[in-house]
């Protein structure tokens, strides 16, 4: 029998109560070229992280949510992006100890969004 393989996250889906607007904000704000149809597809970025460097976090909490962590070259410059595009500055960029700069935001309906600055 082969042996098993860690499956790759593959798809995303954020829900709107105003689709069209929350496209528009994450293709300004991210420079996503988002494709049309039901299916939206974002070509792959420049700069991503390495194979083995795709982590993640499983914690306990009142609700269930899932958190986008998207990278960005600038914090602040994006911080103001997203409040220019209708967003919302939730916390301001601070160093993860070892780690890398990040900070939240909100898009224009209120999901939470984490900017990564590498």
């Amino acid at each position: 029998m082969p042996e098993d393989w860690a499956r790759p996250v593959v798809h995303w889906e954020i829900q709107a109560r105003d689709p069209q607007r929350i496209r528009e904000f994450y293709a300004r704000m991210f420079n996503w070229a988002i494709g049309d149809g039901p299916i939206m597809q974002i070509p792959a970025g420049a700069g991503g992280p390495e194979p083995d460097q795709f982590s993640g976090h499983i914690l306990p909490g009142d609700t269930a949510r899932v958190a986008l962590y998207i990278q960005v070259r600038d914090l602040r410059a994006s911080i103001e992006q997203a409040q220019t595009l209708g967003g919302a500055a939730l916390s301001p960029p601070f160093d993860v100890p070892g780690g890398p700069t990040i900070a939240a935001i909100a898009d224009p309906e209120g999901n939470r969004v984490v900017l990564v600055q590498q």
